[in-house]
């Protein structure tokens, strides 16, 4: 446990579970789309956030993060306008998620560049978050550690590949926590890696070298 979890984190109001955390799932998304020109968006919100979006300001909370701002962004209030004013077009859905926690977010995003990918996580109180799925696949993680998501074809010996250039050429770079999820065998397939302090900035680009490896993507604790 640390400060923040005790007080909170340093937002603009009014909830850390509707607002700070809502742009923190945003911000997943931001990284997922790493710079890239971003067109359409549509967020879906389940549960309690279907309910109350507005009030709490969870909308321009998620497209703050989607843009790139920090729970603590002025810019959070001018959110919709900044949306508009880049050429992003977005909607919101409510529609409850089966099974999902009450505060629950799906972002699909159009780049472009004609790529699209969805996110789906939970702001889970106080301004912690959980995220679910990352493009119609289960990870786990919650942004407190670098994460880095390895996109690859569940093929013999990419795990391995991976683990050994982490541990061969990166040795100081220590594993907190690690996750396989695929959609079949042979299919596509995500390595979830959290690790401890950041990563070489060699490493991502190492990691895509790798046969089989469709993509790796670093995201920075949030």
């Amino acid at each position: 446990m640390n400060i923040f979890d005790v007080i909170g984190p340093v937002m603009i109001g009014p909830s850390s579970s509707h607002t700070a955390g809502a742009v923190r799932l945003g911000r997943v998304a931001n990284k997922l789309i790493d710079g890239r020109l971003l067109e359409k968006v549509r967020i879906t919100l389940s549960g309690s956030f279907a309910r109350t979006f507005r009030g709490h300001g969870t909308d321009r909370a998620l497209l703050a993060g989607i843009m790139g701002f920090h729970s603590y962004s002025p810019e959070i209030r001018d959110a919709l306008d900044i949306a508009r004013s880049r050429g992003i077009d977005y909607a919101f859905i409510a529609e409850d998620i089966p099974g999902a926690h009450p505060n629950t977010a799906r972002i699909r995003y159009f780049l472009a560049d004609g790529e699209e990918g969805v996110v789906q996580g939970a702001s889970v109180g106080g301004g912690n978050i959980q995220v679910h799925e990352v493009d119609g696949m289960a990870v786990d993680f919650d942004g407190q550690n670098n994460t880095i998501l390895v996109m690859h074809q569940d093929k013999p010996g990419v795990i391995a590949g991976v683990t050994q250039l982490m541990h061969f050429e990166y040795e100081d770079l220590n594993i907190a926590a690690f996750r396989l999820t695929r959609e079949r065998k042979g299919g596509s397939a995500i390595m979830t890696i959290e690790v401890d302090g950041m990563p070489p900035e060699g490493l991502v680009p190492a990691i895509r070298r790798i046969p089989f490896v469709t993509n790796a993507i670093l995201i920075r604790r949030i």
